[in-house]
């Protein structure tokens, strides 16, 4: 979990934009480059009709969820998993809790999991004397820097090489010009001797196909095959909104969901995982346990219009392409989720007054929208939730009466012209005091050059 909550947005974006060009440079151009790799590879496929059927197959399982969760928790019993069901993050980091005394567990190696970080499972196992190991090499590079992910899928993303040279030297005493072959191969063998130790592996899943209790996972390290086949406990915690109808969706999903955020046709490595080992298995774990964790979703899904959020499928592919989580990074957020998607599923899970100011945090570009995979109209959540916002009297009241005042003027042609004209006179810095609404705004921003004559003088003038 981040070190702060959405509350301090504004804080620390105007300190990323103001202190951290570094972590602003490694932000842009790895998004830039997953965005460049998803629109290439998007044009070797029939893009919209892909995500039609992907936008129709979840609109159709939230519709229907509960259908398919008791479907997906009978196959997955019948295959030889455990299942729990946690309505909240203390429950399920109860039932983690009960599995690590059930089976005297010690140690624990963790694929990387969103939800694990949504629920604080790191710190509470922590705080039991367990010891914890991420095995995703973003993850592991951030774990060991005491820090929360700042991207769904590039956890380390805000870093760049300096940072990670400098922190290998120091842990493992790699050379200070090392090569990233040299610092993957480091972590590499320290975290072997993690996998083989672990009493218990964590993971969580990219889908989980009803019709035959499959959990599917992607990557392309192969630290999930290792985390949920070497030790002797796995453990997955699965979102109830993962749930897909049928083993055959996996198909569609797990190639749309790779291309979408990174690029890739399909990932590296993918695990289907239908049960613990059986005798003829030449390993795996001897036992399954598959948590499904509410957390908030079955309330997102009850609101009317909020409820199409819970399609996302955790590509990152909106925060690749937003504007405004690069220039701030992921940490601003102050929530496990970042870019446009935490802005509209922060609401939803935490409520919306816990989650302002994320609704404000975009310009309303629409760049987000266009990549969505699944077709979440992300603007017109975000929309929706200012609107929620404003009539719960959660914006400033100047910046709420600004925009009535703005609201009004435009209906008047003569008083609209009058105040553009008189804005033109008023000093870029005093703006933002005189006009509260546009403070953080002009505060963040390089004075634009007027022109000496205004739009509406040269429109007059006969410019058409």
């Amino acid at each position: 979990m981040s070190a702060h909550r959405p509350g301090g947005y504004a804080a620390a974006a105007s300190s990323a934009i103001r202190e951290h060009g570094d972590m602003r440079a490694s932000v842009t151009a790895a998004t830039r480059n997953f965005d460049t790799n998803r629109a290439a590879d998007w044009r070797d496929i029939d893009a919209d009709a892909w995500r039609d059927w992907a936008r129709d197959v979840k609109r159709h399982v939230l519709t229907h969820l509960d259908r398919y969760l008791e479907e997906a928790e009978a196959r997955l019993q019948g295959n030889g998993t455990q299942v729990h069901w946690a309505e909240n993050a203390a429950e399920a980091l109860d039932i983690v809790g009960r599995l690590v005394t059930r089976y005297g567990v010690r140690r624990i190696v963790k694929a990387k999991s969103m939800l694990t970080e949504e629920l604080g499972l790191n710190r509470h196992l922590e705080a039991r004397g367990i010891q914890v190991r991420e095995t995703d090499l973003g993850e592991y590079i951030i774990q060991l820097l005491g820090q929360p992910p700042s991207h769904i899928i590039a956890p380390a993303i805000h870093l760049g090489l300096e940072d990670c040279r400098r922190l290998f030297s120091e842990r493992f005493g790699t050379a200070d010009d090392a090569s990233p072959e040299t610092l993957a191969a480091a972590a590499r063998a320290a975290l072997r001797a993690d996998f083989l130790a672990a009493d218990l592996g964590i993971s969580g899943a990219n889908f989980l196909a009803a019709d035959t209790g499959t959990l599917a996972l992607i990557e392309n390290e192969g630290n999930i095959r290792l985390s949920t086949s070497a030790p002797r406990v796995h453990v997955a915690l699965v979102g109830i909104e993962k749930v897909v109808p049928r083993l055959e969706d996996l198909s569609g999903f797990l190639q749309l969901t790779s291309r979408s955020a990174t690029g890739q046709v399909i990932g590296n490595y993918v695990s289907l995982i239908q049960g613990p080992r059986r005798k003829s298995d030449p390993d795996g774990p001897e036992a399954l346990h598959v948590v499904f964790v509410d957390n908030g979703r079955t309330r997102l899904l009850s609101d009317d219009v909020a409820w199409e959020t819970l399609r996302c499928v955790r590509c990152g592919a909106c925060a690749n392409s937003c504007p405004v989580y690069r220039q701030t990074g992921g940490h601003a957020y102050g929530f496990t989720y970042s870019g446009p998607i935490g802005a509209i599923l922060a609401p939803g899970l935490l409520g919306l007054k816990e989650a302002m100011p994320l609704p404000f945090a975009s310009t309303l570009c629409g760049a987000c929208a266009d990549v969505c995979p699944v077709r979440i109209p992300i603007p017109a959540l975000l929309l929706y939730w200012r609107e929620r916002a404003v009539e719960a009297g959660l914006v400033p009241l100047a910046e709420r009466m600004g925009m009535k005042g703005y609201a009004t003027a435009a209906e008047h042609a003569a008083a609209f012209a009058s105040a553009g004209a008189l804005l033109r006179w008023v000093p870029w810095e005093a703006g933002g005091r005189a006009l509260p609404v546009l403070g953080g705004w002009a505060g963040e921003r390089t004075p634009p050059e007027l022109s000496p004559r205004s739009f509406r003088t040269l429109w007059k003038e006969g410019i058409r």
